[in-house]
């Protein structure tokens, strides 16, 4: 009878042990709150790992310094790159707010490219007005290919195609009315200029997903035509709920990049590089504008 009991007991149980929610991909962070240089402490690496992700460490001193769990000069250079770029306390050091922005969902596509200066930290400290920036050596699409065409190309079947293709035709409407670009979708005759897909983890190119929350998409600068999205994401593609992240919102930032525009620093633009759940940005702001303006010289 006891062990019937205990039996029953484990099997009432089992189900809440393996629901135990995994800890999200930039939720170490927390952890390091207050850190500062001149501090050793565990889980310091896997900042050097963030910030030489998003371009803030150069890839010598990511292989030199990316194990180790000192806060040294170079961290904190990078750190102080970082909050400027983000318009906080250039404190060199972990602070709270530092700590809050670093956690948010993002865009995988880095800050700062092959060293060169991108975002805040390009420009005077107390520059107002526009803050967009462009890859390096303004990557865009030939003058002479304004029609563009994309295609869904992917194994994964996150979001029905039938829901999913009027959210695509939503967004790239909205960069066309800005822009000397067409659109339209590709048929199976012709390979398109700009390929979308949902994958997971390590899919093959150079920016691996990390499940839930943290990378939520990335795309390669023109003329690549490449767009990728998490697989392992809650996407909301109507009325987007307060837990999942706004796919129409995520795929016009995205297309900004398969364009040409990198981040920029303008609260509320749609180029800026996180954004949370619930939160909806389906709409272009003059600083997005002004930037596609600028890079193809459309006045």
């Amino acid at each position: 009878m006891v062990l019937k009991v205990s039996l029953l007991l484990f099997v009432m149980l089992l189900p809440s042990v393996f629901c135990i929610p995994s800890e999200q991909p930039f939720e170490f962070l927390q952890h390091l709150e207050g850190c500062h240089k001149g501090m050793t402490m565990k889980g310091v690496h896997q900042l050097k790992r963030y910030l030489g992700r998003f371009g803030y460490l150069r890839n010598n001193e990511i292989a030199t310094l990316a194990n180790d769990n000192e806060f040294d000069d170079v961290l904190e250079s990078a750190v102080k790159t970082y909050q400027l770029n983000y318009g906080l306390n250039m404190s060199g050091s972990l602070d709270s707010q530092t700590v809050k922005e670093m956690m948010k969902p993002r865009c995988g596509v880095a800050d700062i490219i092959d060293g060169q200066t991108r975002m805040a930290s390009g420009k005077s400290k107390h520059q107002h007005g526009p803050l967009y920036t462009f890859f390096e050596g303004n990557q865009k699409w030939p003058a002479s290919q304004t029609a563009l065409t994309w295609k869904v190309i992917s194994k994964l079947e996150v979001v029905d195609i039938q829901v999913l293709r009027p959210i695509l035709s939503r967004a790239f409407a909205k960069w066309a009315a800005v822009t000397h670009f067409t659109f339209s979708e590709a048929d199976d005759t012709r390979n398109p200029e700009i390929m979308i897909g949902f994958y997971r983890l390590n899919h093959g190119d150079s920016t691996n997903f990390d499940g839930p929350g943290g990378i939520l998409a990335h795309t390669y600068a023109p003329p690549a035509g490449v767009s990728h999205y998490d697989a392992d994401e809650k996407w909301g593609t109507t009325d987007t709920k307060m837990d999942e992240f706004d796919l129409e919102s995520v795929v016009l930032h995205e297309i900004g990049h398969a364009l040409g525009l990198q981040h920029t620093a303008v609260p509320g633009a749609v180029m800026v590089s996180t954004i949370g759940p619930g939160v909806i940005k389906r709409d272009l702001q003059p600083d997005d504008i002004e930037g596609i303006r600028t890079l193809y010289n459309i006045t």
